[in-house]
């Protein structure tokens, strides 16, 4: 069996991107987090998201405990897939996996930055630090939902060249409780600190922001006449200093900054 290891920090997105990994490089099974999935559902295996607390979750998703352990050397036997990708923090821990499941040496290692973009981990980490999200690479129907007393939603469906490769399931367990809270007041004030003195805007406003998930900004402005400047330049400019101000406040860029140019007042 060939068996890949896909590894990163906690919340950078691993389990989301789990299904597009093994859809590109052949990979038909994957173990993450105590589950072993096959074409996008599980085939064995308990969550480590069922667990009340974090102690027990690496436990779980290590294979730690004999029953669950045998049960999916198993179900991975009985299923005879040629290839595996193992999913778990740092390398240590896959190789771990790959002891305690008996799969042998691990012949490629991945990192979750050479998967996703640097947005899309900060994106990731950004929801599981304020809202405890965490993602199942299986469909929501496959998830026994009276383990979580939270949220349990249906995720995304996962596509790729148009087909799809399977879907997956926002959960929140028990044991992420410790978690940011960002008001919107917050947001604005950082905007607001972005916006004042600008040399070329005469008048701006925040006309939307969003901050249910990934913040999203609308702002509209009134240009200083007369125009010396490139408006195009300003305006991208802008948006950049805006996204470096997020990342240095929050941690994450918004998905969005709109600046609309209304008019041009004088200065």
């Amino acid at each position: 069996m060939k068996v890949y290891s896909l590894s990163g920090p906690s919340g950078t997105g691993k389990s989301t991107s789990a299904l597009e990994v093994a859809h590109t490089y052949e990979i038909e099974g994957i173990i993450d987090d105590g589950l072993f999935i096959v074409g996008g559902e599980k085939l064995a295996g308990v969550s480590a998201k069922f667990e009340k607390n974090a102690f027990t979750a690496v436990r779980r998703a290590i294979f730690y405990y004999d029953e669950h352990c045998a049960a999916v050397k198993q179900a991975i036997q009985e299923s005879d897939v040629a290839s595996i990708l193992l999913i778990g923090t740092s390398k240590k821990m896959t190789n771990k996996i790959a002891e305690r499941l008996e799969l042998g040496n691990i012949d490629t290692y991945l990192e979750v930055a050479d998967v996703r973009s640097e947005k899309e981990i900060r994106q990731a980490k950004f929801i599981r630090q304020t809202q405890g999200k965490h993602v199942m690479p299986i469909p929501h129907l496959q998830v026994e939902q009276n383990f979580f007393q939270r949220l349990i939603q249906k995720g995304r469906d996962i596509f790729l060249n148009k087909k799809k490769i399977g879907e997956t399931t926002i959960v929140q367990p028990d044991f992420h409780q410790e978690m940011l809270e960002y008001p919107k007041s917050a947001y604005q004030q950082v905007l607001l600190e972005q916006l004042h003195g600008q040399e070329a805007i005469a008048k701006y406003e925040i006309t939307q922001l969003e901050t249910d998930t990934i913040p999203q900004v609308t702002i509209a402005i009134y240009v200083k006449a007369p125009i010396k400047y490139n408006i195009p330049e300003m305006v991208q400019q802008l948006q950049q200093q805006i996204a470096e101000a997020f990342i240095l406040h929050f941690g994450i860029d918004p998905q969005s900054i709109d600046i609309m140019v209304k008019g041009i007042r004088e200065g």
